[in-house]
């Protein structure tokens, strides 16, 4: 019988106590842990970030997610690897629901220098919309109510 391979997606956070190069190195390391025993279907390092919460006194750290494909048995041997080293201050590994393979999620592209233009228009805009939409106010008489 074949065995299954299920997609998975681990999202661990590198402590950058030892400065940004051994934080790389670590992520190097399970990087490279996840590609000898599965399948990597993609691989994003979203870098130095800002941690939600300080964790064991620190405010920042280095976060990757690793999107993989394999069966049952490795993500726990992951997880338990990743729980030893000391460097890992957070990490997780979910079971995804979805074939990962077949799922191809588009990155938007981010001009910098575009960027700043973008947001200015939308609100030149919201300013623009409300003259040209005010029309002469025609109101109507109220209707008089006597009271007797």
């Amino acid at each position: 019988m074949e065995k299954v391979n299920n997609s998975y997606e681990s999202m661990f956070v590198v402590s950058l106590a030892n400065g940004e190069e051994a934080a790389k190195a670590t992520v190097n390391k399970f990087t490279g842990l996840i590609a000898a025993n599965a399948e990597v279907i993609r691989i994003d390092e979203w870098g130095k970030r800002r941690l939600a919460y300080p964790i064991e006194d620190m405010n920042e750290g280095y976060y990757t997610v690793v999107t993989f494909k394999n069966n049952g048995e490795f993500p726990t041997e992951l997880q338990r690897l990743m729980n030893i080293d000391e460097t890992v201050i957070r990490s997780m590994t979910i079971k995804l629901e979805y074939d990962a393979a077949t799922v191809t999620v588009a990155a938007p592209a981010v001009d910098e220098e575009a960027a700043p233009a973008e947001e200015a228009a939308p609100a030149a805009e919201a300013e623009a919309a409300p003259a040209e939409e005010v029309a002469p106010a025609t109101e109507e008489p109220a209707a008089e109510t006597t009271e007797a």
